[in-house]
């Protein structure tokens, strides 16, 4: 005779609220019956069990009945991605979030499949989600909401086994695309196109239609096109806005101050053909200002001819920002104003707006004044003459301005820049690429670019100018776009700080965040061989610094207001506060409109977002010209270090270029490795080997694809020799297949997260 079945024990209720807690998604009762084998009767039992549970406030119901702990998210929601952490891994958090006595929890966005759109800060997207555990959640992107450009595309018409191609430029999409010959319009084989991705049920390859032939990929200007396209810069000014900036006169000195007799000078890269801010400095006068000095900063009058609600002004709008590549600008204004009315040329009358800044022997702003301006520049000058010039080589130009203008002028920069050390800001002075293009429209040389006392003197008497325009509009009680930079948050804070910890630097805990603290561990790390890997790990825990009406500080440059004024040609925020200034200070036509002033929210929003395409497109395009730079090296071997670390391999930049690249996990040494994010390396399971972030490594260069801007490298050893082949297989970080390239650069930005005026190239 055969035992009877031996029933299983009722559930407690512990038992049930842990399986529900461990459950990544919302469950229901059938699923929990089915998980303690509950049936008959006992199913009473368990609705009495699950509404104790949810009377004690221990679970919640969702939709359709589920059951989960209070606060869970929906297996499918809507998210907003937040920003990278140290790592490069997106994090974002439910878009709409009605709990306010708790955190929403973080949102892991696990890396994007094949063809979906990339994610960046501030996008959002139907996801998804499964619970890690109550405060985080992995996401998998279903779709990219909002402003969703994903069915086009842009890449090089080919020709196939079955008629012709698309091969797509952006690195995510895998697969190609089918394109038949009345879909071909007049591209012929090699043709950079922008292509409409068509709805297809058909197996295999989906289909495209090409909507618009850029030109030959051999073309010089080819890869910069890709990134316009791709981000979808505008290019073109309605005819209406062309119109407008070709009627704008000369100014006169109606209704302006009279600057000409004063010798300022502009100082810009020597490849520059735009100069909108132009800087003069003398010893202050005052006897109760000993030490002192009197600044002043003009800038272009761009308020004078983009007017609220005008084509030019719709036009600037929609671009937020000029963007700049190696081998050409799209500006923001049209060049008639750009290059002419709204540059500050030599020995030319030039509409300007200007601030006089009184400092005192500490560099503290005592005073400042501003006004609607005309002047004459004395000279423009090159970050490179000036500072030849001041180090004692000056040439026929800089010789005559040596005394009277260019040693006043470090002067005055010296005591900002003390002052600028005693208030303790974030000094991230990380190396930037610099891309040559020759004559043939090839790079010709890839460098870093060299930082100058120069440089910096433009930075401080641009800092100053900005901060003395949010102080005056405070003042006036004038509504403004500050530039706001926030400190970093502490889901970014903590891993930081215990990585730091691991590297043997202390980033103390309890007391009010300085950016001081980040910078003394800067300095102590200075000259060692860790430098640059600190430099980039705190860099990555940065907030980005955004435009919003709602003031709450700068904490990279330690200020507690500070506003975009000195680049109205290139930076729509800019503008914004030239308006704002002459509104306040009844300078005349052109000032802050009523309708502005209810929508500066929005206009921030839009700005920031225009700002974030910008970088990515700049970014994109340098990568595909330094992957162009080295396609002819394939197989060489180069010297680098891990730049970045994740579950699917190591990102390396390279020593001689800066370039990076990806070294698949499926191609290191034999074993399974892990991803450790606290330790930011990768672990191998059975031999213990370390490949950690900041690490110097030798590679080889496999393959570099200057249509998608990837590069490929092999790990070899340290004297240059073979390593044996990884398994690709596997769990853990090994995966399956080919790894996509994940940008692995933080979102905060270069040179002191927010420097006012970067090296411009040219025009």
């Amino acid at each position: 005779m055969k035992n009877p079945k031996k029933e299983a024990p009722f559930p407690t209720k512990d038992q049930v609220l842990e399986f529900i807690r461990e459950s990544p998604y919302p469950v229901g009762k059938r699923e929990i019956a089915r998980a303690f084998h509950i049936s008959g009767d006992d199913r009473v039992a368990l609705k009495e069990l699950l509404r104790d549970l949810e009377g004690d406030g221990a679970i919640e119901k969702g939709g359709r009945r589920r059951l989960a702990p209070p606060a869970s998210l929906p297996p499918v929601g809507v998210v907003i991605v937040t920003g990278v952490d140290l790592d490069g891994e997106v994090i974002a958090r439910p878009l709409n979030w009605s709990d306010p006595d708790r955190e929403p929890p973080r949102i892991l966005m696990k890396p994007e499949r094949r063809g979906t759109p990339t994610l960046g800060e501030g996008d959002r997207a139907l996801a998804r989600l499964a619970r890690i555990r109550d405060d985080l959640y992995e996401g998998r992107t279903i779709k990219k909401l909002g402003g969703d450009q994903s069915a086009q595309m842009v890449g090089v018409y080919e020709l196939g086994p079955d008629g012709g191609r698309l091969r797509p430029a952006d690195r995510r999409a895998k697969a190609e695309f089918v394109i038949l010959a009345q879909n071909a319009m007049d591209a012929t084989p090699g043709d950079l196109v922008v292509a409409e991705i068509l709805p297809s049920s058909r197996h295999g390859l989906k289909q495209a239609r090409v909507v618009e032939v850029l030109g030959g990929i051999d073309q010089p200007r080819a890869i910069s096109l890709i990134a316009i396209h791709q981000h979808g810069i505008p290019v073109h000014f309605p005819p209406t806005a062309i119109e407008q900036a070709e009627a704008a006169t000369e100014p006169t000195l109606s209704g302006r101050t009279d600057l000409r007799d004063i010798p300022l000078v502009t100082i810009d890269g020597a490849d520059a053909r735009d100069f909108d801010d132009a800087v003069f400095a003398e010893p202050d006068t005052d006897p109760n200002n000993a030490g002192g000095w009197h600044l002043l900063v003009a800038i272009a009058d761009v308020s004078a001819y983009v007017t609220p609600g005008s084509p030019l002004d719709k036009a600037a709008l929609d671009r937020g920002n000029s963007c700049y590549f190696p081998d050409r600008v799209v500006p923001m204004l049209p060049e008639a104003l750009s290059n002419d009315l709204c540059s500050l040329k030599p020995g030319v009358n030039r509409a300007c707006l200007a601030v006089h800044i009184w400092i005192d022997a500490t560099g503290r702003i005592k005073r400042h004044r501003f006004v609607r301006g005309l002047m004459r520049s004395a000279a423009r000058l090159t970050y490179e003459q000036v500072q030849e010039a001041f180090d004692g080589a000056p040439d026929d130009l800089t010789g005559p301005l040596l005394d009277p203008v260019i040693r006043p002028l470090y002067g005055a920069y010296q005591v900002l820049a003390h002052a600028r050390s005693r208030r303790g800001t974030l000094e991230l002075d990380l190396p930037e690429r610099k891309v040559r293009i020759g004559e043939d429209g090839k790079v010709a040389e890839i460098g870093v670019r060299t930082r100058l006392d120069s440089h910096r003197l433009i930075e401080e008497f641009m800092i100053a100018a900005n901060v003395a325009a949010a102080e005056a509009l405070e003042v006036r009680d004038t509504p403004l776009l500050y530039r706001v930079h926030a400190e970093p948050a502490l889901d970014k804070l903590e891993p930081l700080r215990e990585f730091l910890k691991t590297m043997g630097y202390n980033l103390a805990k309890g007391t009010a965040l300085r950016p001081a603290a980040f910078t003394n561990i800067l300095d102590k790390a200075k000259d060692t061989p860790e430098s640059e890997l600190i430099s980039t790990i705190i860099l990555r825990s940065q907030a980005q610094a955004v435009y919003q009406p709602d003031n709450i500080g700068h904490f990279g440059l330690a200020l507690e207001r500070y506003a975009h004024f000195t680049s109205p040609i290139r930076r729509y925020a800019d503008l914004i506060v030239h308006r704002a200034l002459v509104r306040a200070y009844h300078l005349g036509d052109g000032g802050l409109s009523d309708e502005e002033m209810g929508r500066l929210d929005r206009i921030g929003e839009q700005i920031s977002g225009t700002e974030r395409r910008a970088a990515d497109a700049e970014r994109d395009a340098l990568d595909r010209y330094v992957a162009s730079y080295l396609a002819d090296r394939v197989g060489a071997t180069f010297s680098g270090k891990i730049s970045g670390v994740s579950n699917f391999g190591l990102f390396v930049s390279l020593d001689e270029t800066g370039a990076d690249g990806i070294v698949p996990v499926s191609t290191l040494p034999d074993d399974f490795y892990d991803h450790d994010a606290a330790h930011h390396c990768l672990l191998g399971r059975r031999h213990r080997r370390v490949f950690r972030l900041g690490e110097r490594v030798k590679i080889r260069l496999i393959e570099a694809d200057a249509i998608t801007g990837s590069m490929v490298f092999r790990l070899l050893n340290p004297d240059g020799s073979e390593m044996p082949g990884g398994r690709g297989s596997g769990t853990g970080a090994s995966g399956r297949g080919r790894p996509e390239r994940r940008r692995e650069r933080a979102e905060a930005e270069p040179s002191g997260i927010d420097a006012p005026k970067p090296p411009r190239r040219r025009r």
